[in-house]
């Protein structure tokens, strides 16, 4: 995996809010992931774009961790990414689950596996050059 990741700590984000991350996919983008949760051993969503990765074609995979392990994947249809494009990419936190929304995409809605109450962790990592996180 490329060392394009940002990390973010000092946040947080509570049930009713949304952050939203912009950036770019690298043209012979592999794989990139966006992390929220509690730290990197507890995430309450793990979103994974799979160009050409671990097996997978054109696939995203969520998933959540606990204590280090992790959790059931969920594979949901759309995958609407492309190489070398600008991506937004809104995640809605609610009591219940979390909400991920792109454009010329359906919205996937994904448990709160880990029953969190707060969000204060994002990592990104992968082949994906990041310009913003906004919290609207």
């Amino acid at each position: 995996m490329s060392k394009c990741g940002v990390t973010a700590t000092q946040f947080k984000l509570y049930p009713g809010e949304s952050l939203v991350v912009k950036g770019t996919i690298l043209p012979d983008s592999k794989e990139f992931e966006i992390n929220l949760g509690k730290d990197c051993d507890n995430l309450v969503l793990h979103y994974n774009a799979r160009f050409d990765c671990k097996g997978d074609v054109n696939t995203v995979v969520c998933n959540s961790r606990r204590g280090s392990a992790w959790e059931a994947e969920e594979r949901p249809p759309d995958f609407p990414f492309h190489h070398n494009c600008e991506v937004e990419i809104t995640f809605s936190f609610t009591d219940k689950d979390i909400r991920v929304k792109t454009e010329g995409s359906g919205e996937i809605i994904f448990p709160n596996r880990l029953d969190l109450n707060l969000i204060d962790y994002l990592g990104v990592d992968g082949d994906f050059r990041i310009k913003s996180v906004t919290f609207p």
